[in-house]
C-alpha cells in the first residue's frame, strides 16, 4: 500500500455517531458512517440487544448473519429506558458527546423519553441529528410503524418487479431499508458539511416511504407522461430492447443491446443479419413495441448454446451480457475477488460485504466484527451494566 492512501478512507475520524438503532435501516446508515471511520455508538436494550441479533444464519458466537452484517466497527452499550436515570445519562452522553444521533425507534418513542431532536438541539445547537422513520414526518400515516416489505408495497415497487400475470413479489435484499440508511448517510455527510462551514447542526428526516417513492422515479416519469400504471418487466427494464435474460443451455444470460448499434451486432452474432431490416425491430422502440415476437426469434437461438459461449461471442463485438449468477458464485467470482470487497475483520470476523467505496485506491477495511450485547458498557459508561 502506498504511504499517501494509509488512512485515506478516515474522512469521518473523530466524529462519534450515537445509534439509537435496530432492525436494518438505521444500523446500515450508522455501520456506513462507521466504515468510513467515524466512531459510533450503538444503544441496545438489556438483555437481547437489537432484534436483528435473531435475524438469519446463526454464527457460532450466537448472533445472526444479518446483525454480523450491519453492525461491524460498532460499540454496543445497554440502556434501560424504563429507567430514568440511565435515560439521563444517554441524553447527558448525546448531548455533551455526540456529533450524530441517528434514531429509527417507533414514532413517538424518542420525544416520550426527551431524546427527540429539538429536546436534544435545544441543549446542543450543534449536533446533528437524523430521524429515520417509516412514513415520514407528515401527513395521515406519520404515527405508524413501518418494515421494508410494506414500503415495497405501498411505494409501487412491488407493482413494477416481477413479471406479469404472477403474485406481487419483494426485491430480494432489503433494498428499502438499505436504500434509506444511504440517504440518512448522505444527510449526515451534507449536515456535517453545513456545520463545518456554519457552526450550526441540523435535523435530517428521512423515511422509509420517500425512500420507496424515490426508487419509482423513473415509473412514476412515464406514468406522468403516459397515464398507465408501468407494466412489470421481469429481468427487463420498460422502453429498451433487447435489454433482459435469455436462457442459454446452462442458465440465464443477461443481453444488453438497446440501440440500433448493439442490436446489428447481436443479429449477425445470432446469426440472422437481416432482423435491423425487419420494420418491427427497426428502432428501440419499435422493437420494444414488438417485444414478445422479437424474443420469440431470440429465445430458441440462445438456448442452443452455453453461457460462457455467448458470452465471449457478444464480447468479441462489444455487446455487454452477464450470467444470472447465484450468491456463492458471485462470492467466488474472480471480479469479485480481485475488488477485495469481501473482508474478514482485522478480530478474524467471518467474511463480509466491505463498503462499495474506496479512498484514494484503499477500501475501508472491516476492523472489527459485531459487538455483543453491552460489549462496552465498561468504557464507555465506566461501569458494568
Amino acid at each position: 500500500m502506498n504511504e499517501p492512501n494509509v488512512g485515506a478512507w478516515q474522512c469521518l475520524a473523530g466524529i462519534r455517531v450515537v445509534e439509537l438503532g435496530s432492525s436494518v435501516a438505521a444500523p446500515y446508515a450508522a455501520w456506513i458512517l462507521g466504515a468510513m471511520g467515524a466512531e459510533v455508538v450503538k444503544i441496545e436494550r438489556p438483555g437481547p440487544g437489537d432484534d436483528a441479533r435473531q435475524w438469519g444464519k446463526m454464527f457460532p458466537d450466537g448472533i445472526g448473519s444479518y446483525f454480523h452484517a450491519l453492525n461491524r466497527d460498532k460499540q454496543s452499550i445497554t440502556i434501560d429506558m424504563s429507567n430514568a436515570e440511565e435515560r439521563d445519562w444517554l441524553r447527558t452522553y448525546c448531548v455533551t458527546e455526540a456529533d450524530v444521533v441517528i434514531q429509527n425507534m417507533r414514532p413517538g418513542t424518542v420525544k416520550k423519553y426527551g431524546l427527540d431532536a429539538d429536546s436534544l438541539r435545544a441543549d446542543n445547537p450543534n449536533l446533528i441529528y437524523c430521524n429515520l422513520g417509516a412514513f415520514g414526518n407528515e401527513g395521515p400515516l406519520k404515527d405508524k410503524p413501518g418494515y421494508d416489505p410494506l414500503m415495497q408495497a405501498y411505494g409501487g415497487l412491488m407493482t413494477i418487479t416481477g413479471e406479469e400475470g404472477r403474485p406481487p413479489i419483494r426485491v430480494g435484499t432489503s433494498i428499502i431499508d438499505m436504500g434509506t440508511g444511504m440517504w440518512c448517510a448522505i444527510g449526515i455527510l451534507g449536515a456535517l458539511k453545513r456545520r463545518d462551514d456554519t457552526g450550526t447542526g441540523c435535523t435530517v428526516d428521512a423515511s422509509l416511504y420517500e425512500t420507496a417513492v424515490g426508487w419509482m422515479n423513473n415509473a412514476v416519469a412515464s406514468a406522468a407522461i403516459d397515464p398507465k400504471n408501468p407494466a412489470r418487466e421481469g429481468s427487463g427494464a420498460r422502453g429498451m430492447a433487447p435489454y433482459q435474460a435469455y436462457e442459454c443451455s446452462d442458465g440465464y444470460l443477461i443481453i444488453a443491446a438497446p440501440n440500433d448499434r448493439l442490436f446489428e451486432r447481436l443479429s449477425k452474432v445470432l446469426g440472422h443479419p437481416e432482423w435491423p431490416e425487419d420494420p418491427r425491430f427497426d428502432t428501440n422502440q419499435n422493437r420494444y413495441d414488438n417485444l414478445a415476437e422479437l424474443n420469440a426469434l431470440i429465445e430458441p437461438v440462445v438456448f442452443t448454446r452455453t453461457r460462457a459461449d455467448w458470452q465471449q461471442a457478444l464480447d468479441d463485438v462489444g455487446i455487454p451480457s452477464a450470467p444470472v449468477q447465484q450468491t456463492l458464485e458471485m462470492m467466488a467470482d474472480p471480479q469479485t475477488e480481485a475488488l477485495g470487497i469481501l473482508q474478514t475483520s482485522l478480530d478474524g470476523g467471518p467474511r463480509l460485504v466491505g463498503l462499495p467505496l474506496s479512498f484514494d485506491g484503499t477500501r475501508p477495511p472491516t476492523r472489527k466484527s459485531a459487538p455483543t450485547v453491552g460489549q462496552h458498557n465498561d468504557v464507555i459508561k465506566g461501569k458494568t451494566k
